[in-house]
This record gives C-alpha cells, sequence and structure tokens, in this order.
C-alpha cells in the first residue's frame, strides 16, 4: 500500500491512541461489530411550547415505549393491572415507592419481585446496545451490580441462585429503593437513543425553562429552532424589539413565572411604568389569561403591562422595518395609519374602525418614537434580560446544541418550511447584494443569528439580532412561513378578513412528490428512504387532517401538544419514533397532571400509526454514525497495513 505524506501524517496522530497491531486489530473488530447492531431508536417532538408536565411525562414513558416493552416482555405473565404498576414505577420511580411503602403489608416481598422484573426489563431495553454503550448509561453508585444483573453468566450453573442472591443483598442493605430508582431511569435512558426537538420550546405554557434545563441533562439531543425560539434567543443577546415581543406574549399567556422566576427578570420597572403612564387608559382590549373573577387587581394590572408592551413592540418593529427596507414588511407599519380622531386605521387601501386607539406614549407627528420614559424601562429590560445567568446558559445551548435545520439518518429536519413561490421555485431573497434560496436561505440566516449573539462587532451583532427578529416574522422566514403576523389586526380591528394571514405557497405543495423530492435533493437527499420531518402547522385530525403526506415522503409532527390548539387538533401531540423496523407515529391523549399519572396510574400514549415497516432490520451500518465508523475502519486498517509493512513501528 502506497502511503503519501498526508496519509502518514494522519496515521502517525492516529498510532498515539492505537500503538500496537493487537490494539489497531480490537479496535476494528470492535466498531465492525457495532455496525451490525440494530440502529438506536430516534424520538421526534416538536411544538412543546412550555408544556413541561407533559414533556416529562413523554420522555418518561418513551412515547409508549416502555410500556409496549412490558408487554413484549412479560406477555400474559402478568396482569394488566401490575404491568400498569410497573410501567408508572418506572416513570415516576421516587414517587411511586412512597405510595407503596405505605401501601403494601410485606415490603421486602414486594422489592424482591419488582426487582426481578426491573432487571428483565433492563435487559431487554440494553440487548440492541454494546456492553460499552450500555456501561456507559449505568448510574455510578450502581454500575457493577447492574452489569452483573444484566449480564449473561455462562460460567455460572445455578443462574438462579446466583442473581437471587445479588437481589437479597440489595435488599438486606437497605438500597432496595435507591436500585429501584436506579434501574427505572435506565430503562428511561436506553428506550431514546437520540432525541430530535423541532422547535418552539418556548410560550404559551408556563414552563419552558423547566424544558431547557432538561434537554440540557439529556443524554443525545438537537433542536431545531422555531420562531418562537429565535424570538427568546434574540432577546437574550438584548434585541429591544424581542424583548417587548416576548414579555407582550409572557404576560397575555399569564407566563409571567417563567419570566420573573425561572430566569430571574426584574418586572418592577415594567409594573411602575404601566402603573403611571397606564393608570387612567381603558386597557379592557388586551386581556390576558388571569380569572378576572378571582385575582381583580393582578387582572388589572396585567392588562395595563400588556398593552404598554403592545405598544413598545409596535413602535419597534416600526423602526427596524424602516430601518430594513430588503425585509419588505412596509404592509406592518400601522401606527402611522392610524387616525386618532376618527379612531380608525387605514389598511391596504381600505378605512377599519379601531376598537381602541388610547395609546399615550404615541406621537401621531412621530409614532415609532419612543418617549424617554419608554427608552430608559427598555434600557432596563435590555440589562435584565442580557444579564440573566440562566436563561443566557439556555441561549447557549440553543445555539450549541441547534441550527435551522439538520440533516440525519436520511432525514430533513425543519420547523417550518423551505420559503417557495407560487410556481414551485424556491423564493429569492436578496441579503447584503447577494441572492439567497432553498438551503442557501437556511445558511445566511443562521449565520446572522449565530452572529447576533456572538459577534464581537457591534454592526455584525446588531445586523444578526435583526436578521434573527425577521425569522420571528418575516413573510419569507422558514421558521414562520406567513406573509404577515397580524398581532395589530387581532387585538384592534374586529373584521375577522384582516386576521387572515397567508401560508407560503410551500404549505400547498407537501403532497406533490415532485416539489417534495426536489427539497430533499436540495439537501442532498435521495432515495425512497428519505423524509422531510416538520411541525409549526398543527395537524388538526379531528377535521380528518393527517400528518402523513407524500406517501409518507413528508411528516407534519405538529399534532397540538400545547394545550392552546388541542381543541383544534383534538389530541394531545405526536411523537415520530424511528427504530430499527422502520417509522410509527404516536398520537398523545391530553395529560392531566403529574400528580394523576401517578396516583391514577394513567398514560398518555394513544394511537400508534405504522408509518413505514422495513423487511429487514436497519443496522448501525446504515446510519450517519455507522458511515462515521467505516471511515474510521478504513483509517484504523491503514494503520494495520502501515504497522505490517514497517512504514510506521509500533511503540
Amino acid at each position: 500500500m502506497q502511503f503519501d505524506e498526508k496519509d502518514l501524517a494522519l496515521l502517525k496522530l492516529l498510532s498515539r491512541e492505537f500503538p500496537t497491531i493487537a490494539s489497531a486489530s480490537t479496535e476494528i473488530i470492535n466498531l465492525q461489530s457495532i455496525l451490525n447492531l440494530p440502529k438506536g431508536t430516534e424520538h421526534f417532538l416538536t411544538d412543546i411550547h412550555g408544556e413541561y408536565e407533559q414533556f416529562n411525562h413523554v420522555l418518561k414513558n418513551g412515547s409508549g415505549s416502555v410500556r409496549r416493552k412490558i408487554d413484549e416482555e412479560f406477555g400474559n405473565t402478568m396482569s394488566k393491572k401490575d404491568k400498569k404498576s410497573l410501567a408508572t414505577l418506572i416513570y415516576y420511580p421516587k414517587e411511586k415507592l412512597e405510595i407503596v411503602r405505605q401501601e403494601e403489608d410485606s415490603i421486602e416481598d414486594w422489592y424482591k419481585i419488582t426487582l426481578h422484573r426491573l432487571v428483565q426489563m433492563t435487559k431487554r431495553v440494553a440487548s440492541k446496545y454494546t456492553r460499552s454503550k450500555v456501561r456507559k448509561a449505568l448510574p455510578r453508585d450502581f454500575a457493577y451490580v447492574i452489569e452483573e444483573l444484566i449480564t449473561e453468566k455462562e460460567e455460572v450453573q445455578d443462574k438462579e441462585l446466583y442473581y437471587n442472591s445479588i437481589i437479597e443483598t440489595i435488599i438486606k442493605t437497605g438500597r432496595a429503593p435507591d436500585f429501584i430508582i436506579a434501574l427505572s431511569k435506565l430503562v428511561q435512558r436506553l428506550v431514546i437513543d437520540h432525541l430530535h426537538i423541532l422547535g418552539d420550546i418556548f410560550d404559551r405554557g408556563p414552563g419552558p425553562h423547566f424544558i431547557m434545563d432538561t434537554l440540557m441533562q439529556y443524554h443525545s439531543v438537537d433542536i431545531q429552532w422555531g420562531n418562537h425560539d429565535v424570538i427568546w434567543m434574540s432577546a437574550a443577546a438584548g434585541h429591544w424589539a424581542s424583548i417587548a415581543t416576548v414579555l407582550r406574549m409572557s404576560i397575555r399567556y399569564a407566563n409571567m413565572d417563567a419570566v420573573e422566576e425561572g430566569y430571574g427578570i426584574n418586572m418592577i420597572p415594567l409594573v411602575s411604568f404601566a402603573m403611571n403612564t397606564y393608570s387612567d387608559v381603558d386597557c379592557s382590549q388586551f386581556k390576558v389569561n388571569i380569572n378576572e373573577e378571582h385575582y381583580p387587581a393582578e387582572y388589572d394590572l396585567s392588562t395595563r403591562m400588556h398593552k404598554a408592551m403592545f405598544v413598545l413592540q409596535q413602535k419597534l418593529e416600526g423602526q427596524l422595518i424602516l430601518k430594513h427596507p430588503e425585509f419588505g414588511m412596509e404592509g406592518r407599519l400601522l401606527l402611522d395609519k392610524i387616525d386618532f380622531e376618527e379612531k380608525t386605521v387605514k389598511l391596504n387601501g381600505k378605512e377599519y374602525p379601531l376598537k381602541d386607539c388610547d395609546f399615550p406614549t404615541v406621537d401621531p407627528a412621530f409614532p415609532y418614537e419612543l418617549t424617554e420614559e419608554e427608552f430608559l424601562l427598555m434600557k432596563r429590560l435590555d440589562h435584565a434580560f442580557r444579564h440573566s445567568e440562566k436563561l443566557q446558559s439556555h441561549v447557549r445551548f440553543l445555539h450549541v446544541k441547534g441550527s435551522l435545520y439538520k440533516v440525519f439518518n436520511s432525514n430533513l429536519l425543519y420547523h417550518g418550511c423551505v420559503p417557495m413561490n407560487e410556481d414551485g421555485s424556491f423564493h429569492v431573497m436578496n441579503i447584503d447584494s447577494r441572492e439567497y434560496s432553498g438551503k442557501a436561505l437556511y445558511d445566511v440566516l443562521e449565520t446572522y443569528a449565530r452572529k447576533g449573539y456572538y459577534s464581537k462587532d457591534v454592526q455584525e451583532r446588531v445586523k444578526g439580532q435583526d436578521y434573527t427578529w425577521y425569522l420571528w416574522t418575516g413573510p419569507y422566514s422558514p421558521v414562520f412561513g406567513k406573509d404577515k403576523m397580524a398581532t395589530f389586526e387581532r387585538y384592534l380591528i374586529e373584521d375577522e378578513e384582516t386576521h387572515k394571514e397567508k401560508k407560503n405557497p410551500y404549505y400547498g405543495f407537501r403532497d406533490n412528490k415532485e416539489i417534495v423530492e426536489k427539497i430533499l435533493a436540495e439537501f442532498g437527499l435521495t432515495g425512497e428512504n428519505s423524509h422531510i420531518i416538520n411541525g409549526h402547522v398543527p395537524v388538526e385530525r379531528k377535521r380528518g387532517q393527517s400528518p402523513i403526506m407524500c406517501d409518507g415522503k413528508l411528516l407534519i409532527i405538529d399534532g397540538g401538544f400545547s394545550k392552546a390548539y388541542q381543541s383544534k387538533t383534538g389530541i394531545a401531540g405526536y411523537t415520530l419514533v424511528s427504530n430499527s423496523h422502520g417509522l410509527r407515529l404516536v398520537a398523545h391523549e391530553p395529560f392531566e397532571s403529574t400528580r394523576a399519572a401517578i396516583l391514577n396510574e394513567t398514560d398518555i400514549a394513544g394511537d400508534d400509526m405504522v408509518v413505514e415497516e422495513h423487511l429487514s432490520r436497519i443496522r448501525v451500518a446504515d446510519t450517519d454514525t455507522g458511515r462515521s465508523l467505516q471511515q474510521q475502519i478504513a483509517q484504523l486498517s491503514q494503520l494495520l497495513a502501515a504497522y505490517e509493512e514497517g512504514v510506521l513501528v509500533e511503540k
């Protein structure tokens, strides 16, 4: 074999890790064995919108995978009641143990039975992985004991006695509860090999900060940003229009606990501003999700804060639109179209009466200018967002683990759409005197989003933040996908025709095989097993809509995870599961609460729909990981040849 200088340089580096023929050969054998294992199970979720309790439950139950594994392992040897109890124990081991210890007469017998069952379950879920991978997942305190229990011991003649003695020792030493918790968490860990989040972690629900904490601790995850994520990312960078937007929505949906307690952002400046500036102003059009009858003072203050942030958002967005004519958003400049005397607004050449135009801080001559008080308020909010340690850590994680799109195992993942024209061509956007469309548009907008957070150049950072805001609401943003965000109209104009937001032509082409394959090819994907997976637009299953389009080539997995959408969808979200057997969609039932799930042993995995089934199991060799391992094998084979031919000397 011939080796050029570049090859030799790389092989010398590799030889530091594998200094002998034996070590290189062993690694080749190990990698080759991994290639023949079944592929790991991937789970895809989207549009979580702050619904932490439901999200947490879906991770714990593996979108129904845990219950399915229990059925496979125990079949008819266990009653349905016992299966439900075992599943609930695996999901919430600490909480369930507290209940069991109060109810069981013979807790040691229960420990013995339960430990045996959990060991069987652990063996089943660990069977598709290498010992090395399972070993890395083991909890440190019990790693040795668990490995003994789940590894077949050929040399042990009386296996039952051997395993029973280990379990009895665990019980006698008082470690049974901790061991049960450890095994339960290990089962949860092994049923999902990799997690994909297709955007919109934030807004609507109360717990986005808890979801982010969970994802930061998760063993393997990637995130495709949604428009509700990028607006928080931009706000964290100190972008004023984004901060105003985030706060308006948080107030509107009564999610200020996430802002104040979750992220430690001080709202006293906004409270003071709203009380002073809007004290004698009618704010009844700015409703919030608080029970007015039960909490009248809180409701009243929230409506004033709500109106204050609405006005600030309109002003700050107007400034951005005037600053960036290339955004093509002049139609969203509406404050200057208000006739304050007539209480009307001119929209698309037509006059509409306004439900409210009592805006004490808006100067009709200079409607987009901030008052001195508004300017000082935004400065203080800017400082609070940029100095929230937890928010900054979450946004950095979104940058590290996230992107606008991802190509993974022959699947194209993105939140919203690929902006298109009516004729099916990719829409061209002009940025810095250059034209971008398709994948290139995604790439350049992602670059600007990263500059908006990381760039040391002030002008580049500001520009990046402006483009990140465009991603939130721009007419050709791939994560928004509509001609406008009709915030102004929904708040202030009665005529519902003005509320309509026209979707990008992309959404009309999702059942067109030629267009779908064109999009896949744009991102480098071809072949029957390639798919587009996206969310953003809820599938209204109760009206007969299907998440499976274009003969399974395109999958929309937004089924209303957020409670705000469940009345439309009829379900509580989807999980797409990709394993070695193929693809299936799991539709979730509405989740009552964690407490109800524990006490009543209820679950939320509903219908299970097969999308694609493979005749033979998909192996690791068929995945992106497999291709990477094959490259490593090729390099190690070169190293082996270099040793054998004397080009390199073993150490």
